[in-house]
């Protein structure tokens, strides 16, 4: 007892003599100092180096008006009062009667439309800001940090990707230097320079949220926690090196104002752009036809694909160049031009990005195994809309599996659903009706295996296992989907 009442003063003691010395330190403090932050940034020479490369861009609209009448008095309010009171009516205080406005020809004058930012890349005069900034203006003015206020004209603007380049008569200037990418990394310190709400060189700081963020079809965004608000639109995201890593496009923000998260367009992507917009005024996209859709788990697996990779071929353009080089809805797409297609989002911007009369290899998945194709790259152009197939109906000869009520399809009914075969869905009970297939879709495979008719059908059905889940690859109206029919519990 004696010596435990001894050891419990030592004890005591010795954290007293801890407690006032401090020269004592707990091993678990000295293995988190290695990691702890060595400091806040400090931004003062990046705003000095980059300040002066970020301009003010203000656009204007034509609006006609009556002369006299700045700001677009009404006529009809003098009108009024000529017929309700049998006067002219009244004029300012110091107005004579000569100055009153009277109806006349309308002019057209130059009234404020929006505010943004941008920022100077050649010492000649050519400044990239978002196409949303520049879009329908019929005039654009750029103020320099040094007060100088130029006319620019739009060189070119791509909406899809919201890039634009326009360009001042002016030499010498400061231009910015683009940085890598591909080197930016998450948690890494950014900062922004524009015009938030037309207030000139405002100066926001923060971190990369995240890259490769897909809010886009030709692009994915660079998501920070910078502060960007409207009239920041078309200004650069910098690094810490001073270097233009992306263009401040868009914020998520269900008030209209800054709420966190702001997505910036990556420079390499912008600068690819910018090249085509300066060089030809437009940008050329590749486009080989097909409507595309995710790939779920449940789909992957079922139909052997392994993981979940690859784009789905819900429809396939007629005439198109993926119905050239033999295309079929259902594919998988899993890789292009011999890179690898892992999502959705990959497809477009790898087709968009090559060079239109380019012929590549295309590799997809179909009914168990891979399949290489080649496909020669036509240009982008405006989507065509193909009227859904009718709902025929057929006296061929039918069959009935898993709620399933299907019926042969006649020649015409291929012909105008552009199918070589399959079969139509008479009508539809449960499991399938659980499983979303409706009445008048077309059934294409079942369990990878291509039905081709009634009796392909029943003999298929004939051999899987229907206590397990069975893909069925559907046509509805110009799209084709996977779905899984699963038993009854």
């Amino acid at each position: 007892m004696l010596q435990n009442k001894v050891k419990n003063k030592l004890a005591v003691l010795l954290l007293v003599s801890v407690a006032l010395s401090g020269s004592i330190v707990a091993p678990q403090a000295v293995a988190q100092s290695g990691t702890v932050v060595r400091g806040l940034p400090d931004f003062t020479e990046l705003v000095e180096q980059v300040g002066p490369s970020v301009v003010n861009i203000r656009t204007l609209e034509k609006v006609k008006t009556s002369p006299g009448n700045p700001g677009g008095s009404d006529d009809d309010m003098q009108e009024l009062f000529r017929r309700f009171f049998g006067v002219p009516m009244p004029q300012a205080p110091g107005q004579s009667p000569r100055q009153a406005p009277r109806p006349n020809r309308p002019q057209e004058d130059a009234q404020p439309r929006g505010v943004g930012s941008g920022f100077i890349v050649s010492a000649d005069g050519f400044i990239m800001t978002n196409a949303h900034v520049v879009d329908g203006a019929d005039e654009v003015l750029v103020t320099l940090t040094d007060k100088r206020e130029f006319k620019a004209r739009i060189v070119g603007a791509d909406k899809r990707t919201d890039v634009a380049v326009v360009k001042i008569q002016a030499t010498g200037l400061p231009a910015v230097r683009v940085g890598d990418v591909n080197r930016l990394k998450v948690g890494e310190w950014v900062m922004a320079i524009g015009s938030p709400f037309g207030l000139e060189n405002s100066v926001t700081a923060g971190i990369v949220s995240a890259k490769q963020r897909d809010t886009g079809d030709y692009l994915s965004f660079i998501q920070t926690d910078v502060a960007i608000n409207p009239g920041n639109s078309g200004g650069p995201l910098i690094n810490m090196r001073g270097e233009v890593v992306g263009i401040n496009s868009q914020i998520y923000s269900r008030s209209g104002g800054f709420m966190g998260i702001s997505f910036a367009i990556p420079m390499d992507e912008a600068t690819r752009v910018s090249d085509q917009l300066r060089a030809h005024g437009r940008v050329s996209r590749g486009r080989i036809g097909v409507q595309i859709a995710p790939v779920t788990k449940e789909v992957a697996e079922s139909i052997g694909l392994g993981k979940t990779t690859g784009v789905l071929v819900r429809g396939v353009e007629e005439g198109s160049p993926a119905d050239k080089a033999g295309v079929e809805a259902g594919d998988i797409i899993t890789r292009f031009d011999g890179k690898p297609v892992d999502k959705s989002a990959d497809l477009p911007r790898l087709v968009g990005s090559t060079k239109p009369g380019s012929r590549v290899g295309l590799t997809v998945f179909r009914r168990g195994g891979s399949k290489e194709l080649s496909v020669t790259v036509a240009e982008l152009e405006a989507e065509k809309e193909t009227p859904a197939p009718a709902d025929k109906k057929s006296n061929s000869a039918k069959a009935q599996h898993m709620g399933l009520t299907v019926a042969d399809l006649t020649a015409a009914e291929k012909k105008e659903a552009r199918v070589r075969a399959g079969v139509r869905v008479d009508a539809v009970a449960e499991p399938a009706a659980r499983a979303g297939i409706q009445e008048g879709d077309l059934i294409l495979a079942v369990a990878n295996m291509e039905v081709t008719s009634v009796k392909d059908f029943d003999a298929i059905m004939a051999r899987v296992d229907k206590s397990r889940p069975v893909s069925l690859l559907i046509r509805r109206g110009d799209g084709a989907q996977y779905v899984l029919i699963r038993p009854a519990k």
